[in-house]
């Protein structure tokens, strides 16, 4: 991940771990924009509830609104998502090692 993106990771993540918001991203994604109302049709939560989980995922710049008129429309940032797969790819990397490691003194002979 980039310094910036380390800098609120923590928050990144927590805001990805609820169910909803997930939700939320894979709508926008499909839909590329949206409005809270259009999205809060095909989720089982209210618009005041999908209104709040926009926000969460807009403080964490995974997505972004314009408004339009009297209505916000939301897409997607996916430069914070291609960040954090970023980064778990380099830690998954690093642990792939340490294991290959650990493989290779395990199965090492006795002398």
């Amino acid at each position: 991940m980039t310094t910036g993106l380390l800098d609120h990771a923590d928050e990144l993540f927590a805001a990805l771990a609820e169910p909803n918001r997930r939700l939320l991203l894979e709508r926008l994604g499909t839909h590329g924009v949206a409005t809270a109302t259009t999205l809060a049709a095909e989720l089982p939560v209210t618009r005041q509830a999908v209104t709040q989980h926009l926000a969460v995922l807009e403080s964490v710049d995974l997505v972004s609104s314009t408004k339009a008129g009297r209505e916000r429309r939301y897409t997607v940032r996916v430069e914070p998502l291609t960040a954090a797969a970023s980064w778990m790819n380099h830690v998954a990397t690093q642990w792939d090692a340490r294991l290959a490691a650990i493989k290779d003194l395990a199965e090492a002979p006795i002398s």
